[in-house]
């Protein structure tokens, strides 16, 4: 009868009986995975945008000066 008493004591513990430092490590946990994932997330984002956008360059983008529409004269003069 003695063994019955001891399993369920094993039984009756609940999630809220935890360590308290458990529960801060878990949190501590889940968040720092869901920032990992974040900025993975960002960088392939990023990744394939840059990718994209050097597929789609047109002849003018191989040009130093493409797409300035600033004047060039600065600096010249009497």
């Amino acid at each position: 009868m003695c063994t019955q008493v001891d399993a369920l004591k094993l039984v009756d513990e609940t999630p809220a009986q935890e360590k308290p430092g458990f529960t801060a490590l878990r949190v501590i946990t889940w968040f720092s995975v869901g920032m990992a994932v974040a900025a993975l997330g960002i960088f392939v984002g990023a990744e394939m945008r840059s990718r994209y956008r050097f597929k789609k360059r047109t002849p003018y983008d191989f040009y130093s000066n493409a797409g300035e529409q600033e004047a060039s004269e600065f600096g010249v003069g009497v």
